[in-house]
């Protein structure tokens, strides 16, 4: 029976230690996703601008074209959109890990429960 307590304090710090890792993901994809609008909003301003074309580098505004900026815009939104489907697949990896772990151990303590009643 000890083992069984041993197992379940394993499992419950397992589980634990997901639940947190989703909590990073699910703070990583809200960054990610504002981002991602952000990149859009701008592309959006780049395109429907007439004037001059100005980018941040190092602090220092820089005159560009509109056809670099929107270049540029367009490779952050690709690299933006690839990691949104990098994390988001990882985090259902970590969703589906923290199923099995939730089965595991309502089996393991609805097992302890009907030896000791």
């Amino acid at each position: 029976m000890p083992e069984d307590e041993n197992d379940i304090e394993k499992l419950l710090g397992d589980y634990q230690a997901i639940q947190e890792q989703m909590k990073s993901f699910a703070s990583l994809l809200d960054q990610l996703q504002s981002q991602k609008e952000e990149i859009e909003k701008a592309k959006e301003e780049v395109t429907n601008s007439t004037g001059k074309v100005y980018i941040s580098v190092g602090g220092v505004l820089v005159e560009t074209t509109k056809e670099k900026s929107l270049s540029d815009l367009s490779s952050k939104a690709e690299l933006t959109e690839l990691r949104i489907s990098t994390t988001t697949k990882q985090y259902n990896e970590l969703k589906s890990k923290e199923k099995q772990l939730s089965e595991k151990i309502t089996q393991l303590y609805k097992q302890g429960g009907g030896e000791s009643e």
